[in-house]
């Protein structure tokens, strides 16, 4: 199996706003985020679909997954932290994390995918973020 672009990041290849790191998990800012502080949770083991994870790194995504949430809302103040788990654009498990305040935010937002990432500002809120 090729590597993914997330195996590429836990290895060090590509670089990541990373907000937290365990032995089996990667808590990373999406650089392009459907609302600020979107969250990118990953298995560091390249597995394509959460419900095929072994029990202790789904277990360890899960973890990741509600100790990220709450540090994202209390940062972002948002009054909640969506999850969405889609399956589809990376061959690697990974759980989305979204702060937001309506069903607009959270839901109906569509990021720009061809935009230029806004490095300066994700960097400030990966060190806010960071455990």
């Amino acid at each position: 199996m090729q590597d993914s672009i997330f195996t590429k990041i836990v290895k060090g290849e590509i670089p990541c706003y990373k907000i937290y790191e365990d032995k089996l998990t990667l808590a990373f800012l999406d650089i392009h985020p459907a609302q600020p502080g979107h969250t990118l949770v990953i298995p560091k083991r390249q597995i394509e679909f959460l419900w095929d994870l072994p029990d202790e790194d789904y277990a360890a995504v899960q973890a990741t997954t509600k100790k990220v949430a709450l540090r994202l809302r209390e940062v972002t103040r948002k009054a909640c932290i969506g999850v969405k788990v889609k399956g589809l654009d990376v061959p690697h498990a990974h759980i989305h994390l979204i702060p937001f305040d309506n069903v607009d935010e959270e839901f109906y937002a569509v990021p720009d995918m061809l935009a230029e990432p806004d490095h300066p500002a994700l960097a400030k809120l990966a060190k806010t973020l960071a455990f």
